[in-house]
């Protein structure tokens, strides 16, 4: 049964230290098709970037290029984000979701910048691109048990990405 927070506890704030991935979800406050047919709801895995927990109502997070910047562009354009981290670990299933807003600043100008470029990506080799913060406004815990057993082997960079599902980039329209 999931249970609801006001503000990040220090068991969350725990599990999203250790996680060596997390996931964002954000929708388009038009719930509308986009520029190209994008869909209003966008789900992006994070990982080889850690999400920092600045405050019980405040995580960052260190944005990297390399695919559309949804997450960006519904945050900008007021829509809701849900962060969701999970524990793959055998003896502790769990996972945490956080509600709230993001406010999207390039990296040069971000006053976080300096404490998000201290634990940088290094294994992706991408250039960064902006930084994401989250005003939390609740959260949420819930069992884990859909969650599979699985080990952490390593950080995939540009060079063993894989390129099997990926078409080619299609010119925009002007």
């Amino acid at each position: 049964m999931a249970t609801y927070y006001p503000s990040i506890t220090d068991e969350q704030a725990a599990l999203i230290k250790k996680a060596p991935m997390f996931f964002i979800a954000t929708a388009d406050p038009a719930l509308g098709e986009g520029p190209e047919g994008e869909g209003p709801v966008n789900v992006s895995p994070k990982g080889g970037v850690p999400l920092h927990v600045l405050a019980p109502n405040r995580v960052a997070f260190l944005d990297y290029i390399g695919s559309g910047n949804e997450t960006a562009r519904h945050s900008i354009a007021g829509g809701p984000i849900t962060v969701m981290i999970a524990s793959f670990e055998a003896e502790n299933a769990g996972i945490v979701r956080l509600y709230g807003k993001a406010k999207v600043t390039p990296l040069g100008e971000s006053p976080l910048a300096k404490l998000l470029l201290e634990s940088p990506a290094d294994e992706i080799k991408l250039t960064t691109r902006q930084v994401i913060e989250i005003e939390v406004e609740k959260t949420m815990t819930s069992c884990g048990y859909g969650v599979p057993v699985m080990s952490f082997t390593g950080e995939r960079t540009v060079a063993n990405r894989g390129r099997a599902y990926k078409e080619p980039r299609k010119p925009v329209k002007a």
